[in-house]
C-alpha cells in the first residue's frame, strides 16, 4: 500500500443545480435540484484515493460547529487518517451553483483564515512517510512548502483554473514538481506548460472538462485523451480532483502517462455519475475492470 499525504482543502457545501444560470436580473427562481455535501479539492482527493488502497493521511482546517462535525464524520473511512487544526472562523463552507452542462460558479460563503496558527514542523513526521505529496492550494498551505523541500520531498499540485498570470498561485507553482491545472480560465494553455517543463517541472497535465485532458512531459511529448462518453453526468464537482486521483492510481503502478490520463478519465467519469465528491464505489478492481472496457480492445 503506498503512503500520501494531503494538506488543504475541506468544506461544507450547498449545492443548486439550474437548467441554465440566472440572468443578472432580480427574479424568483422556483425549481432547483439542491442537495448539501462535504467537499473541496482535498476531501475529494483523499476520499478517492482512500478508496483506490493509498494509505492516506489528509490535513485540513475545521471549526467547532455542526459543519465540521459532518466532516469529520464523513471522512471516517478506511485507509484515511483526518488530521486537523482548528478554524477559528469557522468551517469552510461553499455555495455551487450548477448548471445541466456542469458548468460551475463557486461561492466561498465562509472562506477560510488565511494564516491560520499552524505548528507546521508537526508535519514532519507524516511527510517523511509519504511517497506521495499533494499540497493544494489554500492559502495556509504555502507555509508547508520550505518543509517540503528541506526534506527532499517532490510536490504534486493542482492550480484548478488558474488564469496564467495570479501571484497568488506562484509560490505552488515555483514550489512543485508535478501540475495539474484545468484549461477553464487558460485557454491558451501550451505555451504556459511548455514554460514549466523548461523550467524544471516532471509532468504538467491539463484538463478540458468535456474535451478530454493532456499531459506534457519531461522529454517534450505531448500526449491527449479523449473523455469517455458513456458515463453519464450527473454532478460534475469532485471530477477534476477525481481525475488527478486516477492518474496518481496510474503513476504509482509505473503505467505509460497515456495509461495515468486513461485512468484518470474513467475516475473522473464514475465521480461525474454522482451526487457526492466521489464515486461512491470506486475500487482499484472497478477501475481496472473499467479500464478493459473503455480502452483494451
Amino acid at each position: 500500500m503506498e503512503t500520501l499525504f494531503i494538506i488543504g482543502g475541506a468544506s461544507y457545501n450547498s449545492i443548486i443545480t439550474l437548467d441554465v444560470f440566472p440572468k443578472d436580473i432580480p427574479q424568483t427562481i422556483h425549481n432547483c435540484h439542491f442537495n448539501e455535501t462535504v467537499g473541496n479539492t482535498g476531501a475529494g482527493k483523499a476520499l478517492t484515493l482512500s478508496k483506490l488502497n493509498f494509505k492516506t493521511v489528509f490535513h485540513s482546517l475545521i471549526g467547532k460547529d455542526s459543519f465540521g462535525e459532518k466532516i469529520t464524520e464523513f471522512l471516517q473511512v478506511p485507509n484515511l487518517n483526518f488530521i486537523t487544526d482548528f478554524e477559528p472562523k469557522g468551517t469552510e463552507r461553499h455555495l455551487n451553483l450548477m448548471n445541466k452542462n456542469g458548468e460551475r460558479i463557486s461561492i466561498f460563503i465562509n472562506p477560510s483564515s488565511d494564516i491560520p496558527l499552524i505548528a507546521y514542523l508537526k508535519f514532519e513526521e507524516y511527510l517523511k512517510d509519504s511517497k506521495y505529496v499533494v499540497v493544494n492550494i489554500s492559502n495556509y498551505c504555502r507555509n508547508l512548502l520550505p518543509i517540503c523541500k528541506k526534506l527532499k520531498k517532490e510536490i504534486w499540485t493542482d492550480l484548478h483554473d488558474y488564469d496564467g498570470k495570479n501571484k497568488y498561485h506562484q509560490d505552488f507553482i515555483d514550489a512543485s514538481d508535478y501540475v495539474f491545472l484545468s484549461s477553464d480560465n487558460l485557454p491558451n494553455y501550451k505555451p504556459f506548460m511548455q514554460r514549466m517543463i523548461e523550467n524544471g517541472k516532471n509532468l504538467v497535465v491539463c484538463t478540458h472538462g468535456k474535451k478530454g485532458a493532456i499531459a506534457y512531459t519531461s522529454n517534450k511529448e505531448w500526449i491527449e485523451v479523449p473523455i469517455v462518453e458513456t458515463y453519464e453526468m450527473k454532478n460534475t464537482n469532485g471530477a477534476g480532483d477525481s481525475f488527478f486521483s486516477g492518474f496518481i492510481y496510474g503513476f504509482s503502478h509505473d503505467y505509460s502517462i497515456k495509461k495515468c490520463l486513461q485512468f484518470g478519465t474513467i475516475t473522473a467519469g464514475l465521480c461525474i455519475t454522482s451526487e457526492f465528491i466521489t464515486y461512491k464505489n470506486i475500487s482499484t478492481e472497478l477501475l481496472e475492470e473499467e479500464f478493459k472496457k473503455h480502452y483494451v480492445a
